[in-house]
């Protein structure tokens, strides 16, 4: 049990850790520190957003940008956390 607890904790930050890179990678484009339009740009790009839109599609039907800024990973990374602490409370 204790595990599949530790197995699950890692995909979750995995994930956490690629929903960081997608923001910093958009935040980097908007700066023009990357150029959108590179190839390698544009493959990160497209890997990063292969990995998380299955999850922010859903929440973005409910939860439109506010002020331009989209909160969507802000909220699946506190969804994953309380998922990994409710997790955690009913395994110790």
């Amino acid at each position: 049990m204790y595990f599949l607890y530790y197995l699950l904790s890692l995909a979750v930050d995995v994930y956490i850790l690629i929903i960081i890179l997608q923001v910093i990678v958009s935040w980097l484009m908007v700066f023009d520190v990357i150029n959108a339009k590179s190839e390698k740009a544009q493959n990160l790009i497209r890997l990063l957003k292969k990995a998380t839109d299955p999850v922010y599609k859903p929440i973005q039907k409910y939860i439109p940008s506010i002020g331009g800024i989209d909160i969507t990973p802000l909220i699946v990374i506190l969804g994953l956390n309380l998922l990994r602490s409710m997790i955690f409370g009913a395994v110790f």
